[in-house]
């Protein structure tokens, strides 16, 4: 085990609960294939580690959203093929080529720009077409679709690996949202029936999300795409009876730190900036060295934020601040400097998650875990190599975990994020 961290700040990283998570889906998909997305340096949890965890659990393919996400798996010895999302500008396509990811495309710009990178490396590669059946985001109108599949399989270089599209709406359970996710598949439908009329072979079908994955059992066709719910979190809250008893979603990720102050203050104090509440009775209060830099956003304690100490909700006392927060702990709480304060995971019979964060901030899981910041250090917990969660491990001899993607200590190692995502 290393040395003791010096902040005591941590997100423990359970790749066993992705492997997990993986199999579980893969059961779901009925014979389809997954592919686990791991953009944005996998929602936070660190790319190289949950691909590797999520490959072992399953998983036949990563998802990334640009093509240095997928130059990174590379680096780091991941071989199983990586799809980028969406379609690589003209100067990223040669680095996609060179490190043999798979790039979306959508445009007769995108084609060109792969069909010229792939002939400068003198290689044959497939790409998969998108094409918009009602997101509106990114892809090809479905009546341009033949013609872009032409494109393809005239290039010098390209072959049509698979055609695709995205739900915008499988999570929910209205009437509506229900109707639109089908007319988006029927258009789908349209679109592969319109391509085999041409005579264009389509090898790999695929347009199920997380949600489509669970609930839409006509999306999931020959691969499933599966972001939040490899880390353990339900796209959505209308979602929570999908599963079949006994199974669940594991979380992947718990945040944790230690109290590092703690004084007795009086009824009518205000803790904090903005003096925005005074406390009710005589309190001890605690202060938490996490803040808003970290991602425990302002608006927490505006919500009535809660963490767990000593097994039990307690309240923010005051507002967020950018390095700390203050825990109104009650009078008898017995709570001394170190103990573990619990923001997401559990303690004792207690537990928050991300989406209790994001049901209390009017927001989704997916920007909570995203959200998380680059200086708390990742820490990861392997049971299968039989690591020991309770205590975080140290600074693993400035070694990233990224590099390694499993850890050569008892499974238990601390990484460090380059990079806070914007998605």
């Amino acid at each position: 085990m290393a040395e003791a961290t010096l902040r005591p700040v941590w997100a423990e990283i359970d790749l066993d609960a992705v492997r997990h998570n993986a199999r579980l889906l893969k059961r779901v998909s009925g014979g389809a294939a997954l592919c686990a997305v791991v953009k944005a340096d996998a929602y936070g949890h660190g790319a190289v580690p949950i691909a590797m965890a999520a490959l072992e659990g399953g998983a036949s393919w990563l998802g990334v959203a640009v093509v240095e996400e997928g130059v990174e798996l590379r680096r780091a010895g991941v071989d199983a093929p990586i799809l980028v999302l969406s379609e690589p500008p003209p100067d990223a396509m040669r680095e996609a080529v060179a490190y043999g990811l798979i790039p979306t495309v959508y445009s007769a710009g995108g084609i060109a720009a792969a069909d010229a990178a792939a002939a400068s490396y003198r290689r044959a590669i497939d790409v998969h077409l998108k094409v918009d059946t009602g997101m509106h985001r990114v892809g090809a109108d479905p009546e341009g679709i033949v013609a872009l599949a032409r494109a393809v399989s005239s290039a010098g270089s390209l072959r049509v690996g698979s055609v695709w599209t995205h739900l915008a709406v499988a999570e929910g359970m209205g009437a509506e949202d229900r109707s639109f996710t089908l007319s988006q598949i029927r258009l789908y439908d349209e679109v592969l029936s319109s391509l085999s009329d041409a005579g264009i072979e389509v090898p790999m079908r695929h347009a199920a999300n997380s949600a489509g994955a669970l609930v839409h059992p006509e999306s999931r066709y020959d691969m499933i795409r599966c972001g939040i719910a490899i880390y353990g979190e339900l796209p959505g809250t209308e979602l929570s009876g999908v599963l079949e008893p006994g199974e669940a979603l594991r979380r992947v990720m718990s945040l944790k730190a230690r109290v590092v102050f703690v004084r007795d203050l009086r009824a009518g104090e205000r803790p904090s900036y903005g003096r925005k509440r005074a406390l009710t009775d005589d309190s001890v209060v605690a202060v938490v060295p996490i803040g808003y830099a970290d991602g425990v956003p302002r608006a927490w304690f505006d919500r009535s934020g809660t963490v767990l100490v000593g097994g039990q909700p307690r309240p923010l006392a005051g507002t967020v601040t950018m390095d700390q927060i203050i825990i109104d702990c009650g009078r008898d709480s017995g709570v001394a400097v170190g103990d573990e304060v619990v923001l997401i995971g559990t303690q004792g019979d207690a537990s928050l998650s991300a989406s209790d964060w994001a049901s209390a901030l009017g927001t989704i899981s997916y920007e909570v875990l995203c959200g998380i910041g680059p200086r708390v250090p990742r820490v990861l917990v392997d049971r299968a190599l039989g690591a020991d969660q309770k205590d975080p491990p140290g600074v693993d001899s400035g070694r990233s975990a990224h590099a390694r993607g499993r850890s050569e200590e008892a499974g238990v190692t601390i990484s460090a994020r380059a990079g806070h995502p914007d998605e």
